[in-house]
């Protein structure tokens, strides 16, 4: 499976003494980017600092550097398109419930 994430960070958010010296002579700086099935303001995609075991053991928190949507996506049978980004079954649930519940109201609206 293969997918398009368009995406965007803060620069001014990145710790320079993460900075890492490539071989090559170039700069590069190690991020951990999260896919979600919940989506705010129409992203699932979020970047953040990759921390290391030591600062994870330590329950450091990581740094937010920004966000993006999943906008492609190929699956597994090499089928291909645009993506309607999901929603979770339970939030679909509960404003079921919330729909019934209002029926057996006694409110005039």
């Amino acid at each position: 499976m293969g997918a398009i994430i368009n995406a965007s960070i803060n620069v001014a958010k990145l710790p320079k003494e993460k900075f890492v010296a490539g071989k090559d002579g170039a700069v590069y700086y190690n991020f951990t980017i999260s896919i979600n099935d919940d989506t705010r303001y129409g992203n699932n995609v979020a970047l953040m600092d990759s921390r290391t075991k030591e600062e994870r053991d330590a329950k450091k928190p990581a740094l937010y550097f920004g966000n993006g949507q999943v906008v492609w996506i190929k699956d597994a049978q090499g089928n291909s398109g645009q993506i309607t980004l999901a929603e979770r079954e339970e939030k679909q649930e509960d404003a079921r419930k919330a729909v019934l519940a209002n029926e057996d109201s006694d409110l005039p609206f």
